[in-house]
């Protein structure tokens, strides 16, 4: 007999965050798919460590500072994505 996983949420799992349980909904309307919202969630989580608070709280100056940032490091989405371009 096979039985399914079950997640519970006991004391010793974190706890998912409202603004983490806002962002999972949200990118599930926008039916985006898993590697997608693995990609977002790993990102929103290298701004939470850059702003060593939570990202709920930045301000549009510090997402300026933090894109930059991930610009010097040479890992911005924008980089990325052109690296992928075919040349022309």
């Amino acid at each position: 007999m096979h039985h399914r996983a079950h997640v519970s949420m006991e004391p010793s799992s974190p706890a998912v965050s409202p603004l983490r349980q806002r962002m999972i909904e949200d990118m599930r309307m926008r039916k985006l798919c898993d590697k997608t919202q693995t990609s977002y969630i790993r990102a929103v989580r290298k701004l939470a460590a850059y702003l060593k608070r939570s990202p709920g709280t930045a301000t549009a100056d510090e997402l300026r500072r933090f894109q930059l940032h991930l610009v010097d490091q040479g890992t911005s989405p924008a980089r990325r994505a052109n690296d992928h371009r075919p040349n022309v």
